[in-house]
């Protein structure tokens, strides 16, 4: 006889444990429906962030903000997720909370816009469909929108010319690189000249393509000498040569002489790259555009519409005058445009950029381009220029304050009469730190200046006043001897 136990038959089925409801997808038909709720959740704490920080930042420098903000977030990575809507409300809100908004007037320091609303929802549209810009079957639709926008942005920057182009790139930093590239592959290894003002990423772009380090040339009035650009090119002119001039510097926002530079380079038979990340959107001013007469010169033209283009970031352009520049970038890889594809009529779009996977971000240029036209765009710019140019004169007006020079295009320098670098500096920190403004810095003629580049069309006069007066007050509190906190 068996000791063992008989076996039991359970009773009934067996019960299995229900798997959790699949997180909902963006895209089709049912994508619209999940988001709805989503996005009023974000929306709702965007708002209740903003109120929270009350401010262009938030108040007590990275000791409080860092803290406070990985307190709000903890953990980012649980073991049982929180829910969306719980998610996004703690993460956006604390982001929020902590941010440095572009949108609040005292907001200046740097070339960071306050994007347009438009071109936001615009980019979540782009984020929702989620093309990549690396092969026409994941972005049929969004490759020939790119295709047409690129195009007739180049349009604007080549008037004259029959078939100019343009790639859609992150930013200054990839176009200035691509522009050094496309020199390099059109002449060898080419010898960069460039002004002591300009952008650090010509150097950078230098060092990575492995080409000889930019000759730098004098900037003493803070734009391209044009008397050492003559003796630059004469000494070196038995090899390539690629100037990149600057319309717009990143500290005092001038302009080089791109007209009497280009006719040095003809002269000469060196190539020229014009850096217009900042300077570059003029074009659609009328007011304003011959400040940077002579673009259309330039073997290539960097723009950036995340600055003076009101988009989210990036909103790169890199122009060139031909299409056939762009030929270099021609890649082969068979999975995204094998050479039986491309004959039989598929776009062919691996040698638009570098980069394989890249969002569509064309859209929300091509967005703003068409709801706002030339003249919308003229209008934001024009009271962008007029808005600097009252606080350098509210600054001229001032006898406790210090102004560099007005401004070429929003760029504002200016300093306490009689402080000292060491000031300036405590200035600027203290501010940030009493979350109160964010001002940039600059070093012009041997001194530190405090810089507000003016970038919101929404700024007011009485915005100017408040910053003008925060500086001054705490001037003097520095000099009562009162010590910041």
């Amino acid at each position: 006889m068996s000791t063992h136990a008989p076996l039991r038959t359970p009773k009934g089925p067996t019960t299995m444990p229900t798997p959790p409801p699949l997180p909902p997808l963006a895209g089709t038909t049912t994508g619209p429906t999940a988001l709805r709720p989503l996005i009023d959740t974000v929306l709702t704490a965007l708002h209740d962030g903003a109120h929270r920080r009350d401010g262009p930042l938030p108040a007590g420098g990275p000791d409080a903000v860092t803290p406070h903000t990985r307190t709000a977030t903890h953990p980012l990575i649980p073991d049982h997720g929180t829910g969306p809507h719980h998610a996004l409300r703690t993460l956006v809100t604390a982001l929020t909370e902590g941010a440095a908004d572009p949108a609040d007037p005292l907001c200046t320091a740097h070339l960071h816009t306050p994007p347009l609303a438009l071109a936001t929802a615009a980019d979540l549209a782009a984020s929702a469909l989620n093309p990549s810009m690396d092969s026409w079957d994941q972005a049929p639709a969004a490759s020939a929108l790119e295709a047409d926008t690129t195009a007739a942005l180049a349009a604007e920057i080549y008037p004259h010319q029959p078939t100019p182009d343009a790639l859609i790139t992150t930013g200054g930093t990839e176009s200035n690189q691509l522009a050094l590239l496309l020199a390099r592959e059109r002449n060898g290894p080419v010898q960069t000249i460039c002004a002591t003002n300009a952008h650090h990423s010509i150097t950078r772009a230098a060092w990575l393509l492995g080409l000889p380090t930019p000759l730098t040339i004098p900037a003493p009035n803070g734009v391209m000498d044009l008397t050492a650009l003559h003796q630059a090119l004469t000494h070196h002119r038995h090899q390539p040569l690629l100037v990149t001039a600057t319309a717009g510097t990143t500290d005092t926002g001038q302009i080089d002489p791109l007209t009497a530079i280009a006719d040095l380079c003809t002269t000469h038979g060196a190539e020229l790259h014009i850096d217009a990340a900042y300077g570059g959107p003029l074009l659609f001013s009328p007011t304003h555009r011959n400040k940077i007469h002579g673009l259309d010169r330039a073997h290539s033209v960097t723009l950036d519409l995340h600055k003076l283009g009101w988009q989210p970031a990036p909103a790169g352009i890199l122009a060139v005058p031909h299409r056939n520049h762009l030929t270099p970038l021609h890649h082969q890889a068979p999975y995204l445009n094998a050479d039986d594809d491309t004959e039989a009529g598929l776009p062919d779009l691996l040698g638009r950029s570098l980069r394989t996977t890249r969002r569509p971000d064309a859209l929300k240029i091509a967005v703003t381009l068409q709801a706002l036209g030339r003249t919308g765009l003229a209008d934001l710019i024009d009271r962008t220029l007029t808005t600097a140019h009252h606080l350098a004169d509210l600054i001229d007006k001032t006898p406790t304050l210090d102004l560099y020079d007005h401004p070429t295009i929003s760029t504002v320098l200016f300093r306490p009469t009689n402080a000292t670098d060491t000031t300036v500096a405590t200035i600027r920190r203290t501010l940030l730190t009493r979350g109160h403004a964010v001002l940039g810095r600059a070093r012009a003629h041997n001194r530190l200046w405090l810089k507000a580049t003016l970038l919101n069309p929404h700024t007011t006069p009485h915005h100017l006043h408040t910053l003008l007066d925060l500086v001054n007050q705490l001037t003097h509190d520095l000099a009562e001897g009162n010590t910041p906190r």
